[in-house]
């Protein structure tokens, strides 16, 4: 992973997905996206809450299969840009310590028009929660768990 800003030249296109340690950066995100074809951008924000399975959440962690998570990431951004009809798609996810009220996850989507980019968006957290290599451990006051795949 790397840390936000502009993604390498190389990645430059029609998605972008991105592992990251630290704080997220949503405008980045959303600005990756931005073209004056699209008449719509969606940004969902996943972020870690206070409560889980009624424990206080501290933190969460959140563990990579490295260059296959960047890989399958980027796999699922590109399939719900095409099957939703969207312009572009660009994702970053945390990798490492996340504090309660910071984001897990950044996805955002431009369309021609709002239908198409909040369908992308759905799309790809939806997907990345049942096929991508990411695990999230839950950090509690009393204690830790592995709660699974996804964000």
């Amino acid at each position: 992973g790397q840390r936000g800003g502009a993604p390498p030249a190389r990645l430059r296109g029609l998605t972008v997905a991105l592992l990251v340690e630290g704080p997220l950066d949503a405008a980045a995100v959303e600005a990756e996206v931005r073209t004056p074809a699209a008449g719509a951008v969606v940004v969902f924000v996943g972020t870690a809450r206070e409560e889980s399975r009624g424990r206080k959440v501290v933190r969460l962690f959140y563990e990579a299969y490295g260059a296959m998570a960047e890989k399958r990431l980027s796999e699922i951004c590109e399939e719900a840009r095409a099957k939703h009809g969207a312009l572009r798609v660009a994702l970053r996810h945390r990798v490492g310590d996340c504090p309660v009220g910071e984001a897990g996850v950044v996805i955002a989507a431009s369309a021609a028009h709002r239908a198409e980019a909040f369908g992308a968006c759905r799309a790809v957290i939806e997907e990345i929660k049942v096929s991508a290599p990411l695990w999230k451990k839950e950090h509690y006051a009393d204690g830790s768990a592995w709660v699974g795949q996804g964000s």
